[in-house]
């Protein structure tokens, strides 16, 4: 899932750096519903069109080496919103510091 978040985001450029930030703010200004994406993964996912399950979230947090409880969803979905941000920065995505590890 890590790849169809990366694809996501910097598709069709990925040679470019990319201010996630901006383009996760048009994104939600033109959703149907508030999204919280800078806080929530769930809103993250719906924001890039990605299955928000709890089971998808719980097969992310596997692909990202989750080592804390998966049967703790809250905890679990800090732990990824902020290790997406990071992996994002890591692939040439500009991310603002307080989003990301």
């Amino acid at each position: 899932m890590l790849n169809q978040i990366l694809q996501k985001v910097f598709t069709p450029s990925p040679a470019m750096a990319v201010d996630v930030e901006a383009l996760f703010n048009d994104k939600a200004d033109h959703a149907m519903t508030p999204l919280s994406w800078r806080t929530s993964i769930v809103d993250l996912l719906h924001l890039l069109e990605l299955d928000s399950s709890l089971q998808s979230r719980k097969a992310l947090a596997r692909e990202l080496y989750y080592s804390g409880d998966a049967d703790s969803p809250a905890s679990m979905n800090v732990w990824l919103h902020r290790q997406v941000m990071t992996k994002l920065a890591q692939n040439g995505g500009k991310v603002p510091p307080d989003l990301k590890d």
